[in-house]
């Protein structure tokens, strides 16, 4: 029987762990249509920029500011195959001076890689929420 440190292993590369991918996107408008749009690209760059295939995502939570109306983000993710996934969404915290019209992913994955290989991603609007962040 394998120990921890080697269950699950993807080959050649170590230990599969959960992490955490985050993600941020603003609309300009909230539209059904703007909402789909801007959380589609988003959860696209994120995959792609981490190279994720989709039976590594674990689960994704969504959170949008409360100016944030016209349809779930969790929505929009099913429309790009996110269907069999766990999504759950939430309102965020409504902070004087926050970023207005605003959509956060947290997003779980499982993964071979350090937390400092991953790389989160800020679009429009949210691109100076996490200026730490490398791009």
């Amino acid at each position: 029987m394998a120990d921890d440190a080697t269950s699950n292993p993807v080959p050649g590369t170590g230990r599969v762990r959960a992490r955490a991918l985050r993600g941020a996107t603003t609309v300009d408008q909230d539209t059904v249509e703007q909402v789909t749009e801007r959380t589609q690209t988003l959860l696209k760059a994120m995959l792609e920029r981490n190279g994720v295939s989709h039976d590594d995502i674990v689960s994704v939570l969504f959170t949008a500011t409360d100016d944030v109306r016209s349809m779930f983000p969790a929505a929009a993710a099913r429309g790009v195959g996110f269907g069999d996934v766990p999504l759950l969404c939430a309102r965020e915290l409504d902070i004087q001076g926050s970023q207005p019209l605003c959509i956060r992913v947290m997003m779980h994955i499982e993964s071979t890689r350090e937390r400092s290989e991953l790389h989160h991603v800020y679009h429009h609007g949210a691109r100076g929420l996490r200026d730490d962040l490398p791009e």
